[in-house]
């Protein structure tokens, strides 16, 4: 699934090739995804302006000239820019023709992403549960303590709960935790001031680089545009089960964590 730094990837990759652009035809080739497409979604969007694409949590959000267009990325989700003679494929959910006579298509094999129209976003939000975004400053060790005093829960598990912090994904908190020497099993509420310090550091530092470098490519995951990121040749531990910590030498483990593959270094991880 693509976590914070695909999201954040895929939404300055959109700003760069559609901001400011008219939507001139709405096409739904295929209305069933988690949400299923109304009949309205094509007058609602027809001739709006997009005049920018923001990150919110795990969704992007297009600021339109009338109203708000949200969209889920989901397991496979992914956004491709291509000219007036591209030809329909077979996971085409959601086709916008452009001013610039460029077409913008949502394309799902898994169909887990969502497509709505709203007229105000927090319409949409307000019910959902979310905690502090990993690279403001509300995100700090103080806010990070609070929420972790009565949690007996793996810290591993904690740091994914939207609830608690938002959208920093099973591959980003298993690199934070190798760089804070902190077990993944350990209960979040036994995690020592300093320690919570260096998670709050390293998680943005992690967050940051992810998305300086496109994001991982993991699975289906593709920037707005095709291509793949490539901070999967900078990971410390994720994916690396059996292969040597790069520290210590000892062998990459891989456990199960709320039905998550959790990467860890045994001797460098306490």
């Amino acid at each position: 699934m693509p976590e914070l730094p695909e999201v954040e990837t895929v939404k300055n990759g959109l700003n760069k090739i559609i901001k400011n652009k008219k939507i001139m035809d709405v096409k739904v080739h295929k209305k069933q995804l988690r949400n299923k497409i109304p009949t309205t979604f094509k007058k609602n969007l027809l001739n709006s302006k997009i005049i920018e694409v923001r990150r919110r949590a795990k969704y992007l959000v297009f600021d339109l000239s009338q109203g708000k267009l949200i969209n889920h990325l989901g397991m496979t989700g992914n956004w491709k820019l291509k000219d007036s003679s591209y030809k329909k494929e077979k996971h085409d959910h959601v086709e916008l023709v452009l001013s610039n006579k460029k077409r913008l298509i949502y394309n799902d094999p898994r169909r887990f992403g969502v497509m709505l129209y709203s007229k105000n976003e927090e319409t949409y939000f307000a019910g959902k549960k979310h905690g502090a975004e990993p690279l403001s400053r509300e995100y700090s060790f103080k806010y990070l303590k609070n929420k972790l005093i009565n949690k007996i829960a793996p810290i591993k598990a904690v740091l994914m709960d939207q609830a608690v912090v938002l959208g920093i994904g099973n591959i980003y908190v298993a690199e934070t935790l190798y760089k804070c020497g902190v077990s993944p099993l350990r209960p979040a509420n036994q995690v020592t001031d300093e320690e919570l310090k260096l998670i709050v550091k390293h998680s943005k530092q992690v967050l940051k680089q992810a998305i300086k470098s496109g994001g991982s490519t993991i699975k289906d995951f593709k920037k707005a545009g095709g291509e793949s990121g490539y901070f999967q040749t900078k990971l410390q531990v994720y994916g690396r089960e059996g292969e040597l910590c790069r520290k210590c030498h000892i062998p990459v483990e891989n456990i199960k964590l709320s039905g998550r593959s959790s990467f860890w270094c045994p001797s460098c991880q306490k």
